[in-house]
């Protein structure tokens, strides 16, 4: 009884989830409509984005942000930005640790999410992981994005793991840019949105978000070769982070 008690509390709290979502999005409705509309005023998009929408979010939920930073970010300086994937609230996280203005490369698959998804298709760098012309303009539009002084954010994990697999392997995307774009990869780990909000709508409880953002790794002296070495030591990173926190 308290097992089944549990699964439609959580239920609720995944559907309160997606409530808080809408609400400051129809509240300014007609301010992202005109701060989307142009790419010049991202910037103010993610003003808003950040402060008031993630912040209704996770406060919403009772999912308390706290943030470790072992090294900050330049204000004005554009970063390659990579987590760990594994709930919808690792958007929110990632627009709380970064106050520096960065754009999100996700799948396309997001655009379905009614309201989310047409502000969704408007700022972010769309791909189809199945499409290589998709990757291939992926590339062209985040070099325009950082040629404005912005930051690009990539979950390489390439999607959301198996709820059991604790760190999936990295696809190369986001430290190809990286080193070709001569930009630092930020590592940075989620401790426990999974346990927070995961995508199975029976599980999920409120308390603490934690995230540890990581020395960076300069890409000034790398090339195309270093490519792998560098994925691996960014996963080998998150991996033990994570490890770690699971052994306590």
């Amino acid at each position: 009884m308290i097992s089944f008690l549990q699964k439609i509390g959580s239920v609720l709290y995944q559907i309160w989830f997606y409530i808080l979502v809408a609400i400051p999005i129809l509240m300014f409705l007609p301010l992202l409509v005109v701060l989307s509309a142009s790419e010049k005023w991202y910037p103010q998009f993610f003003w808003v984005a950040r402060n008031i929408w993630a912040n209704f979010i996770l406060y919403g939920m009772c999912c308390i942000p706290i943030i470790k930073r072992e090294e900050k970010l330049v204000k004005g300086k554009s970063y390659m930005l990579v987590a760990n994937h594994t709930s919808m609230l690792d958007i929110m996280m990632m627009l709380k640790a970064s106050p520096n203005p960065f754009v999100f490369v996700g799948k396309k698959e997001l655009v379905k999410i009614p309201l989310f998804g047409f502000f969704y298709k408007r700022v972010c760098i769309l791909v189809d992981r199945g499409d290589t012309k998709s990757r291939t303009a992926v590339y062209r539009r985040a070099q325009k994005r950082l040629n404005q002084g912005l930051s690009i954010c990539i979950f390489p994990e390439g999607g959301v793991p198996d709820e059991h697999i604790v760190l999936d392997s990295f696809k190369d995307g986001a430290f190809k840019m990286a080193i070709a774009h001569k930009i630092p990869v930020v590592p940075m780990t989620f401790y426990n949105n999974k346990a927070r909000l995961p995508f199975t709508i029976t599980k999920g409880r409120p308390g603490v978000s934690r995230v540890k953002v990581h020395h960076f790794f300069n890409t000034e002296n790398l090339d195309e070769a270093h490519k792998a070495s560098l994925r691996e030591e960014v996963r080998a990173i998150i991996l033990s982070e994570l490890t770690i926190s699971a052994n306590k």
